[in-house]
């Protein structure tokens, strides 16, 4: 099969939740789509090189992450402002108010702690995998996922104590 076949069908099959994680990262549905795009851009540009096809899905959650801390880096350079109030916040049929003031809450957590909770908690990756996706070394994982959770846990307040107790750096 060639590449650009084999491209397309995993483009099918894992794009929406790529978004949804890039959702996730950014807060920003306009934003997510343009790490999606970025990120697949680059996992079709590498493609051809890519002796091993198993690894795609890590391949490209890396990718994602990376293009979306780079973007957080570039953020003082854009042109463009970016509101924390969207004109109509999409919400699904699934979606609970606690799910919408924690992804809220999330948003305001700093990039790369941001990074490290999506893929913990939303991907259930452990510390190992997640230091790898991020380059970078497991304490860093471990100081950012602790971090983080106590920002979330601050933001939220004790409303959603009993929730976010429960949740705790998983080694």
């Amino acid at each position: 099969m060639s590449w650009d076949a084999e491209f397309t069908q995993y483009f099918d099959r894992c794009a929406d939740s790529m978004r949804f994680t890039a959702y996730l990262l950014c807060g920003n549905h306009h934003e997510a789509e343009d790490v999606v795009q970025a990120a697949f851009l680059k996992l079709y540009l590498a493609g051809p090189g890519l002796v091993r096809r198993e690894g795609l899905d890590a391949y490209l959650r890396r990718i994602v992450v990376r293009t979306f801390l780079a973007e957080r880096r570039r953020v003082r350079w854009r042109r463009e402002k970016l509101s924390e109030v969207l004109p109509e916040v999409p919400v699904g049929a699934g979606l609970s108010e606690d799910k919408l003031v924690v992804w809220r809450a999330l948003s305001t957590v700093p990039a790369r702690q941001r990074a490290v909770l999506v893929l913990r908690y939303w991907h259930d990756l452990g510390v190992e995998e997640t230091a790898a996706a991020l380059q970078c070394s497991v304490g860093t994982v471990k100081s950012n996922t602790s971090r983080g959770l106590k920002a979330l846990r601050q933001k939220l307040g004790p409303a959603f104590g009993p929730l976010w107790q429960e949740v705790s750096p998983r080694a």
